[in-house]
């Protein structure tokens, strides 16, 4: 598995291309052919789960002392770009094992991250990440979830929504004030079991995309949990949420990225195919200037994304800015290439036979998940190079 950490600022490894040959081959035997039946069904992509743990290319990005492959950032970008070339709702499985397990790998105590991440390298569990709430959106630091301390454990209410798998996921990183006076520095982090007593889930909602990715609510009811599941300690749970987003919003943009290129790989055959007026629609200049404009809005976000995963593998300063940017501008350009692809297929791109309007579905959720694309304009504003 690809790891090391001295790989070009833009030009993935042989390593890295070979990690590329073996995911797009796996997705495409083992995943592409339920991708419209998920979606139809809006049902879990449990095949994609099994292969891609058979493979060992759930969670790639746990380090190896805890049973992980130890994969690097641009490796774990990799993985996720493959599966969404071909199922968007399956390349959450990688991207949200990542967001929900990364707190407990960036602030998480010795013996949490032992816990957690070893049973999430076997496959034995999903991870999940509860931030946002009914109330609580952007404004992040505007939660109500609270986390009473009671002796040695902590007692947690509330609500979380627009949570990814969950129901599905063992595991949840959830957020909750310690201390409502203090707001952003009152904030801690725990891990909540799907098991734990007080832990309820709210009817899967019906999406635009990703149907075969369940968002539900998450209930807190008296959940009581030790103290020793709080990651890191009290008071930091919001800015290690945000540091764990300035890594996965890179997988975001990942995802747009293979459904981009899912788009566009299916438009271009279908254009050489397409016959009109005698020859095919590929030789009209009109269609070739389209894939040129889609093939370069493609490339110019691939190497933004890979520019970001690097600089998150070495830990640069600059990384707020660079994971903003590479997911505002991957997902704005795969919005604009799906919609395109569709175009290029004419009444066949608006139907259901042809996975276009699937992929157009699924690339408009990531303009707004892990942080709006408005939002992302604001981070990168303040942080500035």
């Amino acid at each position: 598995m690809a790891g090391s950490k001295d790989f070009d600022l833009y030009r993935p490894s042989e390593e890295h291309d070979e990690l590329r040959k073996v995911v797009r081959s796996l997705a495409e035997a083992k995943i592409a052919p339920f991708a419209a039946e998920v979606d139809e069904e809006g049902r879990f992509p449990q095949e994609a789960r099994d292969a891609l743990t058979a493979a060992d290319l759930h969670a790639v990005h746990v380090p190896e002392e805890f049973g992980g492959a130890g994969a690097d950032a641009l490796a774990t970008v990799i993985v996720i770009e493959e599966v969404a070339r071909v199922c968007a709702s399956s390349s959450l499985i990688p991207a949200v094992n990542k967001l929900g397990s990364l707190p407990v790998a960036l602030s998480g105590s010795d013996d949490l991250k032992k816990r957690y991440l070893s049973p999430l390298a076997k496959g034995d569990a999903m991870f999940s990440y509860c931030l946002s709430e009914p109330d609580a959106g952007s404004d992040a630091a505007g939660m109500k979830t609270r986390a009473v301390r009671d002796g040695d454990h902590y007692v947690l209410n509330g609500v979380k929504r627009w949570i990814t798998n969950a129901g599905v996921s063992e595991y949840y990183t959830v957020m909750a004030v310690t201390d409502p006076e203090k707001r952003s520095k009152g904030i801690s982090a725990f891990v909540v079991e799907k098991d734990d007593e007080g832990v309820s889930f709210g009817a899967p909602e019906k999406k635009l995309g990703i149907k075969g990715s369940p968002t539900r609510e998450v209930y807190l009811d008296n959940v009581r949990i030790p103290a020793d599941r709080m990651i890191g300690e009290e008071g930091t749970g919001f800015a290690t949420a945000m540091k764990t987003l300035d890594h996965t919003r890179i997988t975001i943009a990942a995802q747009a990225l293979g459904i981009a290129q899912g788009a566009l790989d299916y438009a271009k055959a279908y254009v050489q195919e397409r016959k009109q007026f005698g020859k095919p629609i590929a030789d009209f200049q009109g269609i070739q200037f389209m894939l040129a404009d889609m093939a370069m809005k493609l490339e110019a976000a691939r190497q933004l994304t890979y520019s970001a995963a690097a600089k998150s593998e070495r830990l640069d300063g600059d990384l707020t800015f660079f994971g903003a940017a590479a997911k505002c501008f991957a997902s704005d350009a795969a919005m604009e290439i799906t919609t395109d692809a569709v175009q290029l297929l004419g009444g066949y791109g608006y139907t259901r036979d042809y996975p276009l309007e699937r992929m157009m579905r699924d690339a408009k959720i990531t303009q707004i998940y892990e942080g709006t694309n408005q939002v992302q304009r604001i981070v990168m504003a303040r942080n500035l190079p």
